[in-house]
């Protein structure tokens, strides 16, 4: 198990059993101009120094976040891009009264998809405390992840970056699975054309009339000749060749010299 805190301001460890993708100040900044919503409890404000709740209240303004008060059961649910990451955020690790935290944690990973857990260990003595509890009281690695940090500040940072980057990833998922739709759409027209542009005398030009005003291959199929001529710019005999070749096997199995 690979744990540990490190004294420094550009990374931290990750208690998890994966990984998360994190941003440099200036690569954050840039990034987030979609944002999202911050939603704190207010009992975790009341616990907290007025300057850490104004250093948060500066932090998303500048990064284009709103921040609401409300009474919720995590300590901080962030929306990016449609997707809800939840947060408990310990701000100060009491080596003997640790079972509240442990309780919350247990009780909180039942109704987050995406739940973490971050805690400000700045002495050596809190970062063992942890390591014992979290065996002590039966967590499975990454469930939730544990993001332990050297102080409040790199913690709330390590908080937006997490939940930016989740936001950031469902855009991802949801481009691709549009374009993988758009290309299927696009190779069904070009199958669409291809049948109907088999029929001689048909050209692309009466597909797409055939294909806007009546619809799919087997519509055009069950189509009269008189609703293929109501409903399109097609010629009687062209009409009367898309009827015949579509419906009648021994037509369109035999060979055609156009």
């Amino acid at each position: 198990m690979d744990i540990s805190l490190r004294d420094s301001t550009t990374s931290h460890s990750t208690f998890s059993g994966s990984n998360v993708s994190s941003l440099t100040e200036n690569n954050f900044i840039a990034a987030a101009v979609t944002a999202g919503v911050c939603l704190m409890r207010n009992a975790w404000k009341e616990d907290q120094h007025p300057s850490f709740i104004n250093f948060i209240s500066t932090f998303l303004s500048a990064n284009s976040f709103r921040l609401n008060f409300v009474p919720i059961a995590p300590d901080f649910i962030f929306n990016c891009g449609g997707l809800s990451v939840a947060f408990i955020f310990v701000t100060n690790w009491d080596c003997n009264n640790v079972a509240p935290i442990f309780n919350r944690v247990k009780k909180l990973k039942m109704q987050f998809a995406r739940f973490y857990v971050v805690i400000t260990l700045p002495a050596k003595e809190q970062f063992d405390s942890l390591i014992q509890s979290y065996f002590k009281f039966g967590m499975v690695i990454g469930k939730p992840t544990f993001v332990p940090v050297q102080d409040s500040e790199m913690g709330f940072e390590k908080m937006v970056k997490i939940a930016h980057s989740s936001g950031v990833y469902k855009q991802e998922r949801i481009g691709e699975k549009l374009k993988a739709e758009r290309k299927q759409l696009v190779q069904g027209m070009n199958f669409y054309l291809k049948v109907l542009t088999s029929i001689p005398g048909i050209d692309n030009h009466d597909a797409n009339s055939l294909s806007q005003a009546i619809g799919s291959v087997q519509a055009i199929a069950k189509a009269s000749k008189e609703q293929i001529l109501e409903n399109t710019d097609l010629s009687t005999d062209k009409a009367e060749m898309v009827s015949r070749f579509l419906r009648d096997p021994k037509f369109y199995l035999c060979p055609k010299i156009n």
